[in-house]
């Protein structure tokens, strides 16, 4: 989406969070929550990447979570506290069911079509949250004072032991559907999004983020999830549960413009 639509994304993820912090701390607000990513590591090679860590982002999605996070800094002060959470991979079942996330995709491809179908070598890395766990992380931010941390906090949001390869994921899915291949592109060019990330930081402030939901229950919610689903289609991927051809309907339909504000 970000390559299609870069100047909305700079504008929607960037842009109009900086202006809602300043329109929030003019009504009185005390707290600012800022969903970042890790994906602002980009190719970060096999090295566990820290706060500290130098950032490579290498999407425009990626971009603008960098210019926001720098842009409310400003913002910040005792009064007003800001944490941006810089998120790693979201996967997990939610009641608006998302299709177009690593280990979501390969959970709905085991289950429609018998087969996990990985598009590169398999090889980069990626940490994973469950849904469930970027909302308790958003519930702590929301609490969060500024002596733990300071008034701006940009925080690495995951646990150190849910970093894996792309490869780890699809065999953690057929340890659950047993019955489904495994496909890897050997002879796809290498993919540069690969990082490992430090979650020490977040561990040491928020003392209810020791564990997250270990990677079989995910993966089995998302089998529930679907399997009570009325969605059959292994074409999956073309679908409305997938948000770049969801925003490619609404364009079709006359409902969206090319900047993706309603017509």
């Amino acid at each position: 989406m970000g390559n299609l639509y870069e100047g909305p994304t700079e504008e929607i993820n960037s842009a109009a969070a900086a202006r809602f912090a300043d329109l929030a701390r003019r009504a009185g607000a005390r707290r600012f929550v800022y969903a970042s990513s890790c994906s602002i590591y980009g190719a970060g090679g096999a090295e566990m990447k820290s706060e500290h860590s130098t950032i490579n982002p290498l999407t425009a999605y990626a971009r603008s979570k960098v210019s926001c996070e720098q842009a409310l800094r400003p913002h910040a002060d005792p009064d007003f506290v800001v944490t941006c959470l810089r998120f790693a991979t979201a996967c997990g079942a939610s009641p608006r069911l998302r299709l177009d996330l690593v280990l979501n995709d390969f959970v709905a491809s085991a289950l429609l079509t018998d087969e996990i179908k990985i598009l590169s070598d398999g090889a980069p890395w990626r940490p994973l949250i469950d849904v469930e766990d970027m909302c308790r992380a958003i519930a702590w931010a929301l609490t969060r004072d500024a002596s733990q941390g300071g008034a701006h906090l940009a925080v690495n949001v995951g646990y150190n032991d849910q970093n894996y390869t792309i490869r780890d994921l699809a065999y953690a899915v057929q340890e659950q559907l047993p019955t489904a291949s495994v496909n890897i592109n050997t002879a796809a060019p290498a993919d540069k999004r690969s990082y490992r990330v430090d979650f020490s930081l977040y561990a040491s402030l928020n003392a209810q983020a020791k564990a997250g939901k270990p990677l079989a229950q995910t993966v089995r919610e998302l089998v529930d999830s679907i399997q009570a689903s009325d969605f059959r289609t292994s074409a999956f991927r073309t679908s409305y549960l997938v948000r770049l051809h969801a925003l490619s309907m609404l364009r079709q339909r006359g409902r969206l413009d090319s900047a993706l504000r309603w017509t």
